[in-house]
């Protein structure tokens, strides 16, 4: 299912012995364009301390309440290596991250996430399954088949380094999106994977040039990044995304308007043949 990460932006963290806060935050590595960490605010027992949840804790998600229950306690939490939001999150403490609450590093393997498409299959006592155990489970999870779940991790994997940046959902809105013959928008939102984590879309607002309308467009069709210009550049032309279907966001989601988006743009659909995710918003 794909979530609209602005919604999930004021989530309580529930850990095992209580509430931990709400998430503020997100972090995506800017090569595979994947979630890694939650940010949350811990709030007054923890002095306002930020802290960093990876989803490979979280084990249940509630939208009525609007929460996520993680697999950790409060006290792990506490104890956890700190950080600097202020300052970019290394690999080392990454590592050190990983190492404190016993998860296999998700950077190593040729999958999403290790050496599959889940998080939830690093977690401890979870990481020792089976590729093909974990990809059936994660594909009756969402609902889609084995053939699109190979498509999608062979998509990735050509968007894969070594040692990747993670970056701020937060600060990454309001870039500016380029056309190859003009400014299309900029970041609005993301529309994320809840059971992956993959950003799937971004959300572009196009402001005036085309009376505000809002259209989607696949981290897979960026070609650059200018991080310190704030923009981000596609192989696309500004009739090609005034071509391409709007953004509804009221409008229910199908594979239909998915395809027809992929296909206005000349793209190959990874989920070929295979039953389409339903959207949140």
């Amino acid at each position: 299912m794909l979530r609209n990460a602005k919604t999930l932006e004021g989530f309580d963290i529930l850990a095992t012995d209580g509430p931990i806060g709400p998430v503020k935050d997100f972090y995506f590595d800017d090569d595979a364009w994947v979630v890694r960490y939650l940010v949350v605010e811990t709030g007054s027992w923890l002095d306002s301390r930020k802290v960093l949840i990876s989803p490979i804790a979280v084990h249940d998600s509630n939208l009525g309440n609007r929460t996520f229950s993680v697999s950790v306690s409060k006290q792990q939490v506490k104890d956890s290596p700190s950080f600097d939001s202020d300052k970019p999150v290394t690999r080392d403490g990454e590592a050190r991250y990983a190492g404190y609450y016993g998860y296999l590093p998700y950077w190593a393997g040729s999958g999403l996430w290790g050496a599959g498409l889940y998080p939830f299959a690093l977690f401890p006592g979870d990481a020792g399954a089976a590729p093909g155990r974990e990809q059936a489970v994660g594909a009756a999870r969402t609902g889609v088949g084995l053939e699109e779940e190979a498509q999608l991790q062979a998509e990735r994997e050509r968007h894969r380094n070594p040692d990747p940046h993670l970056r701020s959902c937060s600060a990454v809105k309001g870039y500016k999106l380029r056309a190859t013959d003009g400014q299309i928008g900029t970041v609005a939102s993301y529309l994320v994977d809840d059971q992956t984590w993959a950003i799937a879309y971004l959300v572009v607002e196009t402001g005036h040039w085309w009376n505000g309308h809002q259209v989607l467009l696949a981290p897979q069709w960026i070609f650059g990044v200018d991080w310190s210009d704030e923009a981000i550049s596609v192989g696309l032309s500004l009739a090609d995304v005034k071509g391409a279907p709007a953004y509804e966001p009221d409008m229910p989601w199908s594979r239909m308007l998915d395809t027809s988006r992929y296909q206005h743009y000349g793209r190959t659909g990874y989920w070929s043949g295979a039953p389409g995710r339903a959207i949140e918003r």
